[in-house]
């Protein structure tokens, strides 16, 4: 294997046995102190016990697959390490998350931050993942994980407020408490922590979990009540996780316009036709019952042209999906309207099976420009790449920049996402107003972890974006 610069969101397949993976920063007066950690966890997204967690109070698992080599220091060069031996890895751990802790600063202040992906019988380097951070005093870097009986590495790059305690929290381990003055009542565990959960002497924090009366707790949405039961349960839940990952990165009391943006193009088929495009549809109506100032998402479909849908109001979810969540067709030899059509539908031979992703772009924007709102605008688009249009793209959300609106791209497992993913890289513009990250299987993606990574750097923009002048 040789060595691949990465960006956030990517991936790539590990042959190596036994890696080491490096935090690398560069050392200094006011830099805080990091330590490197690693959580292992099953399919379930959670820890089995507090012995795995690996860090330097527990620097070595049971299993001796991970342990925490510690830190080293040269000519100004400062890093930690943990080595995995993915060899000897328990047949019932799915997925090794590392991650890395700041001390007396947040991440923001590290300058020259890098995770490192290094085979460790040779010392070659396979991967480097360049870093930004911010306010952050947890983050997670990157993680391993199985698939299909192999290893890969995703860089993740998704930072904590809440600190290391905030982090370990949401997979699972209980963190003790520090001390609270008497005035500051107790602030219980999140739901979705399992009841016996274990305890580990990670630095503590207050937990980013609330009761449902705290500003940021799941929001009542209109005609929520008309969703069948099991649907309504499941948006129960999910916006409670979308509260958690709010609250958890400083924005509880966020209101933001949210716009859907769902490629149709011909090699999204397969995800349209087993159900999963519909899946994350309903999984980002959580995001807009809790973030929309209305409830209500925009949504757009496109591949070789973009087409407007209806807007998607939570009572109509079902019915929403039946009529509007469908892949894009060829238009030969069409004859007027397509039979069959309902009078909201669109005519998916309108909008064809190439990628022209600047085209939805471009209109969205529009959209935004002729339709001000006192709240900002969050774009959640989700595309399989195959993206070739770059130039068109990248000018497109280089002259966005300067509007309110901050661009959430979501690979969903196939390849080639050209300049999206290479975004956060790209010099030139005054804030950031793209994200991106890509999945495997968006399926198997827990909901917590889900909307951690939707919802990580939206925050950082609305700070940045203020300051600038631009909301």
């Amino acid at each position: 294997m040789t060595a691949s610069s990465m960006s956030k969101g990517s991936n790539l397949p590990v042959d190596a046995r036994v890696v080491r993976v490096e935090l690398a920063w560069a050392a200094g007066s006011g830099v805080p102190d990091i330590d490197a950690s690693a959580l292992l966890l099953t399919e379930t997204g959670q820890v089995r016990d507090d012995a795995d967690f690996v860090f330097y109070n527990q620097p070595r698992h049971a299993s001796d697959a991970v342990t925490h080599l510690g830190k080293r220091s040269v000519d100004g060069a400062a890093g930690d390490t943990v080595e995995v031996d993915l060899g000897a890895v328990e047949p019932a751990v799915e997925r090794i998350v590392l991650c890395a802790s700041a001390d007396g600063g947040t991440f923001g202040q590290v300058p020259g931050l890098a995770l490192r992906l290094l085979d460790a019988s040779t010392g070659s380097e396979l991967a480097r993942f360049d870093m930004v951070a911010g306010t952050e005093t947890a983050f997670i870097g990157g993680e391993l994980y199985r698939r299909q009986g192999k290893w890969k590495f995703r860089a993740v790059g998704q930072g904590y407020a809440s600190g290391l305690a905030g982090l370990a929290t949401d997979f699972g381990i209980t963190v003790d408490d520090a001390p609270r003055p008497a005035a500051a009542p107790a602030v219980p565990p999140p739901p979705p922590a399992p009841p016996a959960a274990p305890t580990a002497s990670a630095p503590a924090a207050p937990s980013p979990a609330a009761p449902a009366s705290r500003p940021g707790a799941p929001r009542l949405t209109k005609g929520e009540e008309r969703l069948p039961v099991d649907m309504r349960k499941r948006l129960s839940l999910r916006k409670e996780q979308v509260a958690v990952s709010l609250r958890k990165h400083g924005a509880a009391d966020v209101v933001a316009r949210v716009v859907l943006v769902l490629d149709a193009s011909g090699s999204m088929s397969f995800l349209y036709s087993k159900g999963v495009v519909a899946d994350v549809v309903e999984r980002m109506a959580a995001v807009a019952a809790q973030l929309d100032d209305d409830g209500e998402m925009q949504a757009w479909t496109f591949a070789s042209n973009p087409a407007r849908l209806p807007d998607l109001r939570l009572g109509e979810l079902p019915e929403w999906l039946r009529l509007h969540v469908r892949v894009g067709e060829v238009g030969l030899f069409r004859r007027g309207r397509k039979k069959g059509l309902e009078p909201s539908q669109v005519d998916m031979r309108d909008v064809g099976i190439q990628n022209e992703e600047q085209k939805v772009i471009a209109e969205v924007r529009a959209f935004v420009r002729d339709n001000p709102a006192s709240a900002p605008t969050l774009v959640l688009f989700f595309s399989d790449g195959g993206v070739y249009r770059n130039k068109e793209i990248e000018r497109e959300l280089r002259e966005a920049v300067e509007e309110p609106v901050f661009w959430q791209f979501v690979g969903l497992g196939k390849s080639n996402y050209g300049v999206l993913e290479r975004f956060d890289t790209l010099a030139g513009r005054r804030v950031d107003n793209v994200g991106f990250f890509a999945v495997d299987d968006i399926g198997t993606v827990p909901d917590a972890e889900l909307y951690d990574r939707l919802l990580s750097e939206f925050p950082q923009w609305i700070t940045a974006a203020g300051r600038a002048g631009i909301l």
